[in-house]
């Protein structure tokens, strides 16, 4: 199994929690708190591509520069 996935150059880690049965992660190598879940796989990536699409959307709003992934 693979821990990271990869969206628009943004890294994001993938855990599973035993005790909620969900699995969730963070994007990591930036300030910002990124985060997502899921109780499937294909829920988990979704999350993962909605949650950098809302942050890059967010961004643009407020005409703040993103954060690049320094990993």
């Amino acid at each position: 199994m693979n821990n990271i996935m990869q969206y628009k150059g943004y890294v994001g880690s993938v855990a599973f929690s035993d005790n909620d049965g969900v699995f969730f992660g963070k994007v990591q190598g930036v300030r910002s708190l990124i985060s997502y879940e899921g109780i499937t796989v294909q829920e988990l990536l979704d999350d993962f591509h909605g949650a950098v699409d809302d942050y890059l959307s967010l961004c643009a709003e407020e005409g703040t520069e993103p954060e690049i992934t320094y990993i």
